[in-house]
This record gives C-alpha cells, structure tokens and sequence, in this order.
C-alpha cells in the first residue's frame, strides 16, 4: 500500500513517524529531566530552610538560652522560649504567614517529645529508626503523601551534642520546676546524649512545583510540534520545487517515448521550453537532464532521418512505378497497333512520288 502513494506523500509519511518517534523520545527525556529540575529545586529550598532553622537553633542556644536558663528556678511557669526547638517553631509559623510558604510544613519529630506536638508519626518513626541503623546516613530526601497532597520531605536526624541540654531531659529530678509543672513528668526524659533521638523534618508542597515543571513541558512540545510542522512544509515546498516539479516533464517525456507516441516537433517543445531549465543545474537532475535533452535530439535526427527516406523511398517508388506504367502501356496491343500505324505513316512520308 505504501508503494502506492506519490513521492511527496510517501516523503511526508516519513517525516511525520520521524517527528512522532522524535517527539516521544525528546518528550520523555524532557520529561524526565524537568522531573529531575523540580526535584532538586524542591530539595534546594528544603536545605536552604533547614540551614535557616538551625541557624536559628544554634542562635538560641547560644545567646538566648544562657540568658534564660537562670529563670528557670525562679519562674513559677516554664520559659519555652529557652529551648531551641521551640524558637525554631515558632520563627517557622512566622515564615507560614507569608503567602509563598503558608503549606510549607517544619517538625522535631521525636519519639519521646517533652511536648506532645513534636511526637513522631509511623512514617517519621520509620525515618527515626533508619537513621539509627545507618549512623553515617546524614540526609533523607523524598516524596510522601501527607496532609492530603504529594508533599517533598528533607529528614536530617536529631541528637543532643551539649551537655547542659540533659538537664531538662535526663530524668525528672534534676529537670526544673517549672518544666515539671508545665509538661509533667512523663515525656521528654530518659534522653542520651549523641543518640539518634528523632528527625528535622521539612515538608514542602510539590504540586505547585510540578505545575509549573509541567507548564514547561507543554511550552517546549507546543514549541517542537511548530516548528517542526513549520519544517515539513518548508522540505515539502522545497522538495515539490526542486526535485518533483523537474521530475515531472522528465517523467511525461520517457513514457511517450517508451510508447512511442512523441513527435519530433514535440520532442523539440519539450527541449525549449521544460529542460532548458533542468540542463544548466549541476546536481544529479541536472546530469539526469541532460541525458533526456540527448535522447530527444537523437529522436529529432532520426525522426528527420526517417522523413528524408521516406521521401526518397517516395520517389523512388513514383519513379518505379510510372516506368512499370510505361511498360504496361508499350506492351499493350492498342500501342502496339499505333506505333505499326506510325511507322507506315513515316514509310509513307519518306517514299519518293
């Protein structure tokens, strides 16, 4: 069926499965790699918030918490704003009223939390206790379905470095007062210190990352499908007027002469007027055309050739047969008789009186 069609459909059919296979590998490769872009975006932001936090922890715990720790023996209620995890929440739900990062999400995910709310959901404990079998693993990144969406996650684990920190979470004790009164004496002890005891969590929203990686996608395949019809028409046009269109009169030309129904006059027209043109090109239809423009002179010499024996076989055969005429006539009684009548009549003329 293939074989059917004309060239220019033929040559355009394949274009089109070129572009279709080029559109599903370049598709899924740009696909992939602006998967890979929004990836690593989510997980930069991720990094550059979870340096902010510690920053602000490391902050607290050195400027904050020596001014506070004295008052906490002496204030009937606890000062939360001592403890570094605390600042960090709080400066992060500040962070939240912006617009831009109101569905960002920050937990110190702990498995024993002095307060409740930073209690380690089943897939947080999961995290918590991979850190623990793997103590060289410093980073967990990845994809989760919380909160309803498809959430990005930046794990680091949790460990108590400082001594002094033991004080409020070795045992109930030697904790303060007013940690006691505030939070019981139930949570938040038993801690060691350099052990794995939970994870900064980051979560942030990938869908509005996604979208825009997806807008792109589109903007780049809309862009490919343009320009690439944009360059089927153009090799079309050009193939149509540069290799069909001489195609054509070359074409036309060796079927009358393989039929044999082209005449000299015509042979010449097609001379003068469709491969004058081709001739002076100097590619392969420019070669192709001047073996044509040879045939057809030979055609024009030999159909002259066949016209001038043609008239002397003419001749020769109105000479052959006026003299067989002749001789019909000299053979046939009736001259005979007239020439005998003739002759006496000349005897006659030169017989003496």
């Amino acid at each position: 069926m293939f074989n059917r069609f004309k060239l220019a459909t033929k040559f355009t059919l394949l274009l089109l499965l070129v572009f279709i296979g080029a559109i599903a590998v370049s598709g899924f490769a740009l696909s992939h790699a602006l998967e890979q872009k929004a990836e690593a975006e989510i997980a930069y932001r991720s990094q550059v918030i979870a340096e902010t936090m510690n920053s602000v922890r490391n902050y607290t715990h050195t400027r904050i918490n020596p001014l506070l720790t004295p008052m906490l023996d002496t204030q009937a209620t606890f000062l939360p704003e001592v403890v570094p995890s605390f600042a960090v929440r709080e400066v992060f739900e500040n962070l939240r009223k912006n617009e831009d990062f109101k569905d960002f999400l920050y937990k110190d995910a702990n498995l024993n939390p002095t307060n409740l709310r930073d209690k380690a959901d089943v897939f947080e404990t999961e995290l918590i206790e991979r850190f623990r079998k793997e103590p060289g693993l410093k980073n967990i990144s990845g994809f989760h379905e919380s909160y309803d969406e498809k959430m990005f996650y930046n794990a680091r684990p949790f460990s108590i470095n400082n001594p002094t920190c033991l004080r409020c979470h070795s045992t109930p004790e030697v904790a303060p007062k007013s940690q006691i009164a505030s939070y019981g004496s139930e949570n938040g002890f038993g801690w060691k210190l350099n052990e794995i005891l939970g994870t900064q969590i980051i979560y942030i929203p990938a869908k509005q990352v996604f979208e825009d990686a997806h807008r792109a996608f589109v903007l780049f395949i809309s862009l490919f499908i343009t320009i690439f019809a944009i360059m089927i028409l153009l090799i079309n046009y050009l193939l149509k007027r540069n290799v069909l269109q001489p195609l054509k009169p070359m074409a036309q030309l060796a079927q009358k002469i393989s039929m044999n129904e082209i005449s000299v006059e015509e042979a010449q027209e097609y001379d003068r007027e469709k491969l004058t043109s081709i001739v002076q090109r100097h590619d392969e239809l420019g070669q192709l055309g001047r073996v044509f423009q040879r045939m057809v002179h030979e055609i024009s010499a030999r159909e002259q050739q066949f016209r001038q024996q043609l008239h002397t076989l003419r001749i020769e055969v109105d000479e052959a047969k006026r003299a067989r005429e002749v001789a019909e006539i000299a053979e046939s009684k009736t001259f005979q008789k007239l020439q005998e009548e003739a002759k006496a009549i000349r005897n006659k003329r030169n017989t003496p009186n």
